[in-house]
């Protein structure tokens, strides 16, 4: 086993399935101490309790992530189990079809607070305690990263994906803005854009639309749809020391999709 991230604490939002939950795993397997934090009490205490029994040093955290309170506890409960926060995931993303201009299908605000303010509140909250946990850094000494999940729906305009488009690219853009902020401070940000990745959402979403499936695959060049452990690789890189000089940047896991003109293939 590679324990390129031994010794390191991190945080991972949305941690109790789908993606998040496969960076939780992969972190796990490369060292470092995890703290699950979801709404899902039920998953998270299974899959917590899996890690435990595999020997990983493992914390989960349930509660309502969009509640300031809520992130508060999340960093001091952290920092009690294990002293430091060296990186955090922000995984935590909805994926719900939404009306432009029809108010009675208009989910914005719900989706705007899971899969934006959820993000700037906590990587607000963990880069001070980064800071504070280092203050004799040395010049151009990294010491904490944070990564964003996002979606390359950020760039595809489709109707039924109002709400979501603009959430992504509002965390792109978080994701630039606060590199630039916090890059003297040895804080590096970073984001994965995802398309085309078999995510919890749009597993349910082909459930209820089995031609959706096909549709995915055609409209992808690599012909196929990713899995999660393939979008956790991306976060894995971008958490070691092998990007060390990266910062600011949007990694697309799309197989392809964003090079082709498929416009009229939602952005899953």
């Amino acid at each position: 086993m590679t324990s390129i991230l031994a010794g390191k604490t991190a945080i991972i939002t949305g941690a109790a399935n789908g993606i998040g939950l496969s960076v939780a795993k992969l972190y796990c397997e490369k060292g470092a101490n995890v703290v699950l934090a979801d709404n899902d009490e039920t998953s998270l205490e299974e899959e917590v309790s899996y890690l435990q029994k595999n020997g990983h040093n493992v914390l989960p955290f349930c509660g309502d992530l969009t509640k300031k309170l809520t992130l508060a506890n999340l960093v001091a409960a952290t920092m009690d189990q294990f002293e430091s926060i060296d990186i955090l995931v922000n995984a935590l993303r909805q994926i719900e079809l939404s009306d432009a201009i029809n108010s009675e299908k208009d989910n914005f605000q719900k989706l705007f607070e899971q899969n934006f303010i959820v993000s700037l509140r906590l990587s607000q909250l963990v880069a001070k305690k980064m800071i504070q946990q280092n203050p004799d850094r040395k010049k151009d000494q990294n010491i904490g990263c944070i990564i964003n999940l996002s979606s390359i729906a950020d760039r595809m305009i489709l109707p039924e994906s109002f709400a979501y488009s603009i959430c992504s690219a509002a965390v792109n853009q978080l994701t630039k803005s606060m590199a630039v902020a916090l890059a003297d401070k040895g804080i590096r940000v970073n984001a994965v854009a995802m398309g085309s990745i078999m995510s919890t959402s749009l597993r349910e979403m082909i459930r209820e639309d089995l031609d959706l499936h096909d549709q995915v695959k055609s409209a992808t060049p690599l012909g196929r749809i990713g899995d999660s452990d393939e979008a956790a690789s991306a976060v894995l890189f971008l958490a070691s020391a092998e990007s060390k000089f990266i910062t600011g940047q949007i990694l697309t896991i799309d197989g392809g999709r964003t090079l082709t003109e498929n416009i009229g293939v939602p952005a899953y």
